[in-house]
């Protein structure tokens, strides 16, 4: 194995599995992505360290681990479609591409749309895909979706994210002001319309900027 390769499966066993994520199907999409690719020259030696990164236009790639928690608890099956709000560099999209059968991700910073694209051509995943837009708003050309998680925090979950859920839809993302300490919350759509509500746990995460969340500095 490479020293990448060996990196990888030791944040696999240490930072996933070891804090007790144990679904071989993610497990085995962490051990396929290589995060490495998802960061720059720059930061690439700490790229399997258990922390978040800096990436283009002054936004982060997650740590790991927040990834996993994330997908486990929004429990993607194999058919399922699925949006990620906040997509960055396109790390979890490319995650969550070994797992589900299509990922939408959507992305405001045009930098980081481009740089994503190439990164999943170059690796071959066709299932998933970036488009530019105000997560906020979700992407109705390809609603309704099984699954929905957002890499960033809002003061509420968008009206429109709701409505794009699918019967029996699961949605995480975290609420809470980005200054401080959030929750993450956990949503699921009743086939008649009803919301289950779930906090999962204090987390840490950048604005979500849009017409339903935070205003741009």
């Amino acid at each position: 194995m490479s020293d990448f390769a060996e990196l990888r499966e030791r944040m696999v066993r240490r930072q996933i599995e070891a804090r007790g994520i144990a679904d071989p199907t993610i497990l085995d999409a962490f051990r396929e992505v290589p995060r490495e690719a998802f960061v720059d020259e720059g930061h690439r030696q700490s790229a399997y360290d258990d922390q978040p990164l800096p990436i283009e236009a002054g936004q982060t790639i997650s740590q790991p681990y927040m990834v996993a928690v994330m997908i486990e608890a929004v429990e993607i099956s194999s058919g399922d479609v699925v949006l990620e709000v906040g997509s960055g560099s396109g790390y979890a999209a490319a995650v969550i591409s070994r797992i589900a059968r299509a990922v939408i991700g959507i992305e405001r910073q045009h930098d980081l749309v481009v740089s994503a694209r190439e990164r999943l051509q170059c690796l071959g995943y066709d299932n998933v895909m970036i488009v530019k837009g105000d997560g906020t708003r979700g992407w109705p050309d390809e609603a309704p979706f099984d699954a929905i998680l957002a890499s960033a925090t809002g003061s509420h979950v968008p009206t429109a994210l709701i409505d794009q859920l699918a019967p029996g839809g699961r949605l995480v993302m975290p609420i809470g002001d980005p200054a401080n300490v959030q929750d993450l919350i956990k949503v699921v759509k009743r086939g008649d319309g009803s919301l289950i509500e779930e906090n999962l746990g204090r987390v840490r995460f950048v604005p979500l900027i849009g017409e339903e969340g935070w205003r741009e500095d």
